[in-house]
């Protein structure tokens, strides 16, 4: 049985790819980060499935700013893959707290790529990448190829663990790739994100909960998939013969505009009577416009994304109203 080893595995991606090694017979082993109150919620559904024997997912308590316990966490597991989900992963946020982002999303890679290295092992390695590196963009659509301009200090981050996966894998011939993910949406997706806080809005309207949703920038263009696909993309990067970085996406872009007509239109809600511009949400340097070609991601690992655009704002939609009905039930009223 495989063992495999994930940081960030209470996020979106995470909990999705735990699902899918599960699914794969893996034991897997998972760093989550000591809090005074529960952060598992997407993961706590393995617990409850009698299908899934509680032994082969472990959860233990790690940070990527201490390289010490990431090493003794390494030693003790002895993974075949490791893969690297760990972040403050909220483009906006970043500008907010760069120190911070600079350290668990950069250094954070070096510490995890150092204590491989230091341990002698030789696990397959994931690193992921952002589309946010491209940011201003320098063609379109972007590929493996196209130059970096990331235009925020997430970007910035993410570029720095990205060349130092590249390095790491040429200096100590580790097996070592790079997802380069476009957006990527579900409903676990976290409700500060700007998709989630649309879909999650826009059905607490539909239910009288809530008036207003504030956004930022409409006009930012962006290709969004489904986090079930991709996670699906990082698994097949290490099962091939040889380490590559790989761009994943739909090769489609639509702005947050068409996301918020899409979403209040299948609500049957006209979203220009709901929705206000807040300067609040509006980076200082704007990413104007991603959207990836996938066709490397297709040629060599047999990848492509299988859920719509339009299907994904129904996905989560459907969801978000499950949610919102629940709190209707429950006499909740909230804003935000």
């Amino acid at each position: 049985m495989k063992k495999a080893l994930i940081t960030g595995i209470t996020g979106q991606d995470g909990s999705y790819l735990s699902d899918l090694l599960l699914e794969k017979d893996y034991e897997v082993y998972g760093i989550i980060r000591r809090s005074s109150s529960f952060n598992t919620g997407r993961i706590d559904h393995v617990y409850e499935d009698p299908h899934v024997p509680n032994r082969r997912l472990t959860l233990m308590y790690g940070d990527l700013s201490d390289s010490g316990c990431l090493s003794s966490i390494l030693n003790r597991i002895q993974p075949d893959e490791v893969y690297n989900l760990g972040a403050q992963s909220h483009v906006r946020v970043s500008f907010d707290t760069p120190e911070y982002t600079s350290d668990v999303v950069g250094m954070g890679t070096i510490r995890l790529l150092e204590a491989i290295r230091h341990c002698g092992i030789k696990p397959k390695f994931y690193q992921a990448s952002s589309s946010e590196m491209f940011g201003k963009v320098m063609e379109v659509p972007q590929t493996e190829k196209t130059p970096f301009y990331p235009r925020s200090p997430y970007g910035v981050a993410k570029l720095f663990g990205y060349w130092a996966t590249v390095n790491y894998r040429e200096a100590y011939d580790l097996f070592a790739c790079n997802g380069i993910l476009f957006n990527h949406e579900s409903p676990r997706r976290g409700e500060t994100f700007v998709t989630r806080k649309i879909t999650r809005a826009a059905a607490r309207i539909k239910l009288g909960l809530q008036e207003t949703l504030y956004l930022g920038n409409l006009d930012a263009k962006r290709d969004w998939g489904f986090a079930k696909d991709y996670v699906e993309a990082m698994w097949l990067m290490l099962q091939q013969d040889r380490p590559d970085d790989y761009v994943i996406a739909t090769g489609e872009t639509h702005s947050v505009r068409e996301f918020v007509e899409e979403v209040f239109s299948y609500l049957e809600l006209n979203w220009e009577e709901h929705v206000e511009i807040d300067p609040r949400y509006l980076r200082p340097t704007e990413v104007d416009l991603l959207i990836g070609d996938p066709s490397k991601a297709r040629r060599q690992l047999n990848w492509q994304p299988k859920v719509t655009f339009r299907d994904l704002a129904r996905i989560m939609v459907d969801a978000d109203l499950g949610l919102a009905e629940q709190e209707k039930a429950a006499g909740k009223r909230l804003t935000w």
